[in-house]
């Protein structure tokens, strides 16, 4: 049984920082900052915004480019290492905003920036085992980094959401792999407001080390060569290790273009990847083929072959804002501004 994506949307926050005010704030060279992680501005949530509520737009969105009745949605993954509850799904209240509720099941993932795609993955063996008819995974991030710490730079918000099934498929999935491994470089545990890092651990033992045994075994298993993919999407925790990564693959700067977004919006984390796709698969044209790595500290990828179908062209992906449009549409905030949207501000006793 063939399986792929029926449809997708994504959300962004209009609000924006850039690394030049952060750095003006801790008496850093935010022009040197941003030169460095290739990143020119990150979205920020507003005070309303938090992982429930992109992952709802995301998915309405989602909905809007299909004509699929949401009952007939078997089940619900929202991937994040920042859902708004430590003990309260996020999928739940996502399936009611849609329409979903009850009879399907729904949970939420966590494993750092690649949850969601680990619930594409999901989706992807309940449809092909005809267990359900359709599956929702969307991976969404309100990501937080300390006060001056160098996340604070990259650090952002947003998310998108896929519909599964095996029917009117826009993108075949014609394989996916993982490689993972138990290696620490990026952490938080419970309680703590904000994660730690290991530094320059974070990229070779890490990042690279994942993305590149991941990508080869997919191609190892496709019989592929990177010339033969039109867009290629990898997990971008800033601007520069994706176009390091994939020059190291053989794919080229044209080809990671389109699905390239961390230098405008930062790093979205479980977003990250998700949200290049969306941007990828607003632009696709039939026949093209597609390869998706995500990462996720802790440490595994998960790579996707992807073969964009004729019926991308029924989709009605005017329905609702391309990445894009939402990329565009923008406000820049002052430090102090983004500090009390964030919660960066703690008052006596604790409150923020």
């Amino acid at each position: 049984m063939e399986v792929g994506i029926v449809s997708y949307g994504a959300y962004l926050p209009r609000y924006r920082i850039a690394p030049q005010e952060i750095g003006r704030v801790w008496g850093t060279d935010g022009d040197a900052m941003s030169r460095n992680l290739l990143i020119f501005s990150k979205s920020v949530p507003s005070p309303d915004e938090d992982v429930i509520t992109i992952s709802i737009e995301a998915a309405r969105n989602m909905m809007r480019r299909c004509d699929v009745d949401p009952c007939d949605i078997g089940a619900i993954y929202v991937g994040s290492e920042s859902h708004p509850y430590a003990v309260k799904p996020t999928g739940t209240v996502v399936a009611e905003a849609i329409g979903a509720s009850p009879n399907l099941t729904v949970a939420d993932y966590e494993f750092a920036c690649k949850a969601g795609t680990a619930a594409i993955q999901t989706c992807m063996g309940l449809v092909g085992s005809g267990m359900i008819e359709y599956g929702v995974a969307i991976g969404a991030d309100t990501s937080q980094g300390a006060p001056g710490d160098a996340l604070e730079y990259s650090a952002s918000a947003g998310g998108a959401a896929y519909l599964i099934g095996s029917k009117n498929i826009v993108a075949r999935i014609d394989r996916t792999c993982s490689f993972t491994t138990d290696t620490p470089d990026f952490w938080r545990r419970e309680g703590q407001c904000y994660p730690s890092h290991g530094g320059r651990f974070t990229g070779e033992p890490a990042y690279f080390k994942h993305i590149m045994a991941a990508s080869q075994s997919l191609m190892e298993k496709m019989s592929s060569k990177p010339a033969d993919y039109a867009h290629a999407v990898f997990h971008q925790p800033n601007g520069k290790f994706p176009v390091r990564v994939a020059k190291q693959l053989g794919f080229s700067e044209k080809q990671i273009e389109a699905g390239l977004l961390t230098p405008f919006i930062g790093n979205t984390y479980s977003g990250a990847v998700p949200l290049g796709l969306a941007s990828v698969l607003d632009i696709a044209k039939p026949g093209d083929r597609i390869f998706a790595v995500a990462y996720g500290s802790g440490a595994g990828s998960d790579a996707f072959d992807i073969t964009v179908t004729n019926e991308i062209l029924e989709l009605r992906r005017d329905a609702a804002p391309t990445v894009k449009d939402l990329v565009e549409h923008k406000k820049f905030l002052d430090y102090a501004t983004y500090a009390k949207f964030r919660g960066k501000i703690r008052m006596k006793g604790g409150a923020e």
